[in-house]
């Protein structure tokens, strides 16, 4: 069993998807810090100084001032910001994604084309062997043509 395990492991889509999930955590860190950090503060400052982060609806009856407030006193928040935060993380990893899979498959070299195995019919235009001197379909005869 450890035997069979072990191959499992490092075949290699096994490893490279535990890379691939490693690296995707890494870089959805350094998105939100750039949505959090870099993005939201001037979008913010933009809105009238809103902060994000702290945008949130109280299903208790008191109000709080932010969202640590409410946490520490046990009220159930609804948290808008920090949605509105993740959405923003969302569509710039999914445009990040889409830039490096654009490229990818612009770097890819293009498939050979399929060998040409038939030819059409000069009367009927029915698809026939290359090889073929009469069309199967209707019976003209193709070495004359």
């Amino acid at each position: 069993m450890w035997k069979d395990f072990r191959a499992f492991i490092m075949r290699g889509n096994v490893v490279d998807l535990a890379i691939g999930v490693i690296i995707g955590a890494a870089f959805g860190k350094i998105i939100t810090s750039l949505v959090n950090d870099v993005l939201m503060p001037p979008i913010g400052l933009l809105l009238g100084q809103v902060d994000f982060s702290n945008i949130f609806i109280t299903l208790s009856t008191q109000q709080y001032p932010t969202i640590a407030a409410a946490k520490a006193a046990g009220a159930p928040t609804i948290n808008i910001g920090v949605f509105i935060n993740a959405v923003i993380d969302f569509v710039i990893v999914a445009f990040v994604v889409f830039m490096v899979m654009r490229y990818v498959n612009r770097m890819m070299p293009k498939p050979a084309p399929a060998p040409v195995t038939t030819k059409d019919c000069p009367r009927c235009a029915t698809a026939i062997p290359l090889a073929a001197t009469r069309c199967p379909h209707c019976t003209s005869e193709l070495g004359a043509v």
